[in-house]
């Protein structure tokens, strides 16, 4: 197997320069897709980075909705991804349909989303935002104005919370992050009652009150870094233990455990996991699955995310 997979690797890096391709990946990507990207990072690491690109192909190692973001930012670039069945259910959670009516409901009301949404609901927006950059994209809102956040409810309150602005949640969720089990976290701080709980904001409540710091995931990896503590329970996707443990690999890892019993004792993201070595192969062989939006939906989801960059910088 270990044979295989470096067999597997090097055929891909083969191909990746005979196709002039360049491969994007997320921290919950399996750690054999993280070893072979060119860039992993979280949502507005990867967006910044998809608009920098200048391969010919651009194959997204993530979920529907991020290669979909890459899509909008370059629309003359062929965007592929390993499995198109790699979906979110967070993104799930906001059908367009209905997210147009409760937007028509108020219409005074300036409209903020969360990049983990599908192209249409991007263009229904006025602003897209990541965990990274939530707190100063709602900031940036004249204070009179009044704001709906969608489709994350959990990170909509912990955005409430830090800004004081009040705004009107739609009802969605990531069910990775809402699959923590407080009393299971409380056993293991017990269990290493010198570790630093750190979790990112699409976490319930309770769980984001047991934290020292909360952020997104390029956030949780700088705090790890940069902490003088050696251990750390982390309340996140496993998958970003790996990059994580790469950069500090004298630290304590622990994973947040979940409330499931499942052979990591963790919350994994099985969207996330659908993608595989093999399917990145063969994606870059064949140049499909290939990412289509239409053209007047780019559009219009292109302003809200041209906006968040631009406030972002």
């Amino acid at each position: 197997m270990e044979w295989r997979m470096k067999n597997l690797k090097e055929r891909i890096l083969e191909l990746k320069k005979e196709k002039n391709a360049v491969i994007l990946a997320h921290y919950y990507q399996e750690a054999d897709i993280q070893d072979i990207a060119d860039y992993v990072g979280d949502s507005l690491g990867l967006s910044q980075e998809a608009m920098k690109v200048d391969a010919d192909i651009i194959l997204f190692a993530g979920v529907h909705f991020m290669a979909e973001t890459a899509k909008i930012l370059n629309p003359t670039k062929k965007v592929i991804l390993p499995d198109l069945k790699a979906g979110c259910s967070l993104a799930e959670s906001c059908p367009p349909d209905l997210f147009k009516q409760f937007i028509d409901q108020h219409p005074d009301h300036i409209v903020i989303t969360y990049v983990n949404c599908s192209a249409e609901i991007k263009a229904l927006s006025d602003i897209v935002c990541t965990s990274s950059n939530a707190v100063k994209i709602v900031e940036s809102v004249l204070k009179d104005r009044p704001i709906i956040f969608a489709p994350d409810k959990n990170l909509g309150k912990y955005i409430i919370e830090k800004t004081g602005r009040e705004m009107l949640l739609w009802d969605g969720s990531c069910v990775v992050h809402e699959a923590f089990s407080l009393d299971k976290l409380i056993e293991v701080h017990k269990l290493h009652p010198d570790a630093t709980i750190i979790a990112h904001p699409e976490s319930e409540t309770h769980i984001l009150k047991t934290a020292s710091y909360i952020g997104s995931t390029a956030g949780m990896i700088e705090y790890v870094k940069t902490n003088s503590n050696n251990k750390f329970i982390v309340a996140t996707e496993a998958g970003i233990l790996h990059k994580m443990q790469q950069e500090v690999p004298e630290k304590i890892l622990i994973p947040a455990p979940a409330k499931d019993d499942n052979t990591c004792a963790c919350s994994e993201c099985a969207y996330m996991k659908m993608n595989s070595l093999q399917k990145v192969y063969d994606c870059l062989l064949n140049e499909t699955p290939e990412i289509v939006v239409p053209e007047n939906i780019r559009k219009k989801a292109l302003l809200p995310i041209e906006r968040m960059l631009e406030l972002s910088k």
